[in-house]
């Protein structure tokens, strides 16, 4: 696990709103969902699962933007509104963070997809893993062990 290269750090595009990685992701995904196609404004959402302790914001305050929902939380800059980071109901244990808010993310590609079911017919991610809606339950303990072992990673 130490080939890793972190800390990360990154933030929006205005610069207000930094954070920092101090631990890998447990996954890294893409979204074909129409709801992410129109957060994103694009073909599908990425992201990666920090899991709790490993991310944190270091300047500015992240703003609830998108969805208003008690078991989804998408964190937006106030002030340029890049959508940043996303809570998903307190204890599940992880943050889904944008990868291209990383100041270094030329390494990033999606390990699974979901919500295929709703892609645009020519949006294509490469990942490793597609599924019709998101995974279930039951399928993230061996998709996380896979990554673990060989999911992407910087300067590889």
């Amino acid at each position: 696990m130490d080939d890793w290269n972190l800390p990360w750090t990154g933030g929006c595009r205005c610069g207000k709103l930094r954070f920092e990685i101090s631990a890998p992701p447990l996954i890294t995904m893409a979204c074909h969902c129409t709801g992410c196609q129109k957060m994103s404004a694009s073909a599908y959402s990425l992201s990666m699962a920090i899991p709790d302790g490993g991310f944190r914001v270091t300047e500015g305050e992240p703003v609830i933007g998108g969805l208003h929902d008690p078991r989804l939380h998408h964190r937006h800059c106030d002030h340029c509104k890049s959508w940043v980071f996303t809570e998903i109901e307190p204890g599940m244990g992880f943050t889904n963070v944008r990868p291209s808010m990383l100041d270094d993310f030329a390494w990033f590609e999606p390990f699974l997809e979901s919500y295929t079911s709703e892609a645009l017919p020519w949006a294509k991610t490469g990942a490793k893993h597609s599924f019709a809606e998101f995974p279930g339950m039951d399928d993230y303990g061996p998709l996380v062990a896979e990554f673990a072992e060989k999911g992407p990673r910087p300067g590889r």
